[in-house]
């Protein structure tokens, strides 16, 4: 008899529990919603965590950004994936927490598992940007000039693990040439002494490279996209320079914890469809050079997985390491 009323007590239990649930998922959001950004504030990575708030906002929910930087953004995503699974704590996820770094070190969590992707907001592309002292005026030009000088180009990236690395590792695989990698701590150092004559080429942002190309200060030689930019229309891709493995660039969406309610990351999704078709924030992409994605959840768990695998086999093939 006690054993059939223990069992009608746990049948309860479980039943308001999951109700419980279903009741908070649909009730979403009744607290303020925190949007981590791993990467300090200024950023491409910040401007879209803040543009999502910021409609949050419009929208009559509230929303705070908070920056927790270090250790090129894994200490923000591992708050996030150690987060309650509730939606109330978002990540802004990238290509180098979610599918570059966990090839390179060992991470306190498992991008692949611990981080259910809403969308994908925007990517944008790489430029090859050189010293207007190295001689060349396209890719072929100075793939020549490094055989016949092997070791003497350097290639800048904005820290090891970003695709400016990653790119410029590729590069070297698939041209079969000899150039040195000098890793800085961000996109601004390495920019900086490129302009400067410290270091010979660097694979940097699009929207970054483009007031440095216009003053001429640098060269742009190949956008690693497979269609030409509208910031620079006369600059070639890589596709067209014979090298279509090295379309890439950076990407950034958002992400919960793992467990977070389907319903939650549905409603999450939905607004972040809202706030990224605003016509104010597509002009802000445009001059950025960004390009929306806004895939599905299930769309961007297989664009990331494919990230993942693709920057992996990189890793493998170059022998890639943080050394």
């Amino acid at each position: 008899m006690h054993h059939r009323r223990d069992i009608l007590i746990l049948s309860a239990a479980l039943l308001t529990t999951a109700m419980t649930g279903r009741a908070d998922a649909q009730n979403f959001p009744s607290q303020p919603i925190k949007i981590i950004v791993p990467l300090a504030p200024g950023g491409v990575a910040d401007v879209i965590g803040r543009a999502f708030a910021n409609k949050l906002g419009e929208a009559g929910y509230t929303a705070i950004v908070e920056n927790k930087t270090g250790a090129s953004g894994i200490i923000g995503a591992d708050f996030v994936a150690k987060s309650a699974p509730d939606g109330y704590t978002i990540c802004v996820g990238f290509h180098a927490i979610n599918a570059i770094l966990p090839h390179l070190q060992k991470l306190n969590y498992d991008p692949e598992k611990d981080l259910i992707p809403i969308t994908v907001a925007a990517r944008t592309a790489n430029v090859l940007i050189i010293h207007p002292s190295v001689p060349a005026k396209s890719l072929q030009q100075l793939v020549a000039y490094a055989k016949s000088n092997p070791g003497k180009l350097t290639f800048a990236s904005q820290g090891n693990g970003s695709t400016g690395h990653m790119i410029g590792e590729q590069f070297k695989e698939a041209a079969g040439i000899d150039i040195r990698h000098i890793p800085y701590k961000g996109a601004a150092p390495a920019a900086q002494d490129l302009i400067a004559g410290h270091v010979s080429m660097l694979f940097d942002v699009l929207n970054t490279a483009v007031p440095q190309i216009k003053s001429e200060k640098v060269i742009a030689l190949a956008v690693a996209d497979s269609a030409r930019s509208p910031l620079l229309p006369d600059v070639p891709t890589v596709v067209e320079a014979g090298f279509p493995e090295l379309e890439s660039g950076p990407w950034f969406g958002f992400f919960v914890p793992a467990n977070t309610p389907k319903s939650v990351i549905d409603w999450l999704h939905g607004q972040a469809i809202k706030a990224f078709n605003a016509p104010e924030v597509k002009e802000q992409f445009v001059r950025l050079g960004l390009t929306p994605m806004l895939g599905t959840p299930a769309e961007t768990r297989t664009f990331v997985a494919n990230e993942y695998k693709r920057w992996g086999d990189v890793v493998k093939k170059a022998n890639i390491t943080l050394n």
